[in-house]
């Protein structure tokens, strides 16, 4: 469970560090653009990886797909701010799911480990007892061995447990706050789509 955990966290860590600084420069340099033409000519030069590039490519093709060959399929009824509004939806939670991938594996290591560690607790004294028991004796050196093995299960269960509940608080917060921005600059660019005026309220 340990190397399961902390190769999510570093995996994940590493990941968001490379999203975060390309999300920087795509909505630095998408809002710098003269035109919407030009930014969404440059929109296959970023990573995929990057959730607002993702979003704002799938939303200029639903609205370009609407915009020439209209509602040809159920999917696709409703007027160009519907169907425009559904595919944007669509991605968004799509990205979200993405950026969830893992989080259950921390939480459960997380919410078990401590668990494994106190069985750990259980069987050394369990077996101390027994010590005691087939021996008779109480004595501090038939007691000492299984005591300390039990108390260094529990520690390696809340060193495993600690970083996993830390690390999935982390990353759920930093998808909040991410998936927050995501929804500002998808209504900033349904308004431009739909009306050519950009809102710009993330204050990007």
């Amino acid at each position: 469970m340990s190397l399961a955990s902390w190769y999510l966290i570093v995996r994940k860590l590493l990941h968001a560090i490379a999203v975060g600084r390309g999300a920087r420069r795509f909505l630095r340099e998408f809002w710098a653009a003269p035109s919407l033409d030009v930014a969404a000519a440059s929109l296959g030069k970023v990573p995929a990886e990057d959730p607002f590039s993702a979003l704002a490519a799938h939303a200029v093709r639903a609205a370009k797909h609407h915009a020439e060959h209209g509602a040809t399929r159920l999917d696709e009824a409703g007027s160009a701010h519907e169907f425009l509004t559904r595919a944007m939806r669509s991605e968004i939670a799509a990205q979200t799911m993405r950026a969830e991938s893992g989080l259950a594996v921390l939480a459960s290591v997380g919410a078990t480990s401590p668990f494994v560690g106190l069985f750990g607790t259980v069987w050394g004294v369990y077996n101390a007892l027994v010590n005691i028991g087939m021996t008779g004796q109480g004595t501090l050196d038939k007691v000492a061995g299984p005591v300390g093995e039990s108390l260094i299960m529990t520690a390696l269960g809340l060193a495993v447990a600690i970083p996993a509940v830390l690390a999935y608080n982390g990353f759920a917060r930093r998808n909040r706050l991410v998936g927050a921005e995501l929804d500002a600059f998808a209504h900033d660019l349904f308004a431009l789509l739909t009306t050519g005026a950009p809102l710009k309220s993330g204050g990007r």
